[in-house]
């Protein structure tokens, strides 16, 4: 679901104004990332994405339209990944090179996004909790 989150944000636009973001969700960012800044909100259809810095560090937030937190995202680098799924990752490596590497954390999960590319297909692969890479998402180009 938070991986769809991510990818819808392209039918998405910038904040012009056009529609105001809901006061809760800006109250509970303001409450949750104290010390957040250059906050740029996105709104679409269905949530808000606030990208914002903290701690040096670049994240995204979600809220639902009615102002409730939904997930946190962060890039990180394959460096970053725990040994069990560096090492389970090989596997999928073959002629492969990573596109994409983040992770969501919303409430008591926390799950990790690999995007593995060749010249014919795009492989998105999902960790949850720690737990060993499973194939989320496999597009042909």
């Amino acid at each position: 679901m938070i991986l769809a989150l991510t990818l819808t944000i392209t039918s998405s636009f910038a904040f012009t104004g056009r529609e105001a973001v809901n006061s809760q969700a800006l109250n509970t960012f303001n409450s949750e990332f104290v010390g957040a800044t250059d906050a740029t909100w996105t709104i679409s259809k269905s949530f808000y994405k606030v990208s914002f810095t903290m701690n040096g560090q670049i994240l995204s937030a979600y809220y639902s339209k009615s102002g409730e937190f939904m997930a946190v995202s962060q890039n990180i680098s394959s460096v970053q990944l725990p040994g069990n799924l560096k090492k389970s990752l090989k596997k999928f490596l073959t002629n492969s090179w990573i596109t994409d590497l983040f992770e969501v954390t919303n409430f008591n999960e926390t799950s990790l996004y690999i995007t593995l590319e060749t010249a014919d297909t795009k492989l998105v692969l999902r960790s949850d909790n720690g737990g060993k890479w499973i194939v989320f998402q496999r597009i042909e180009k």
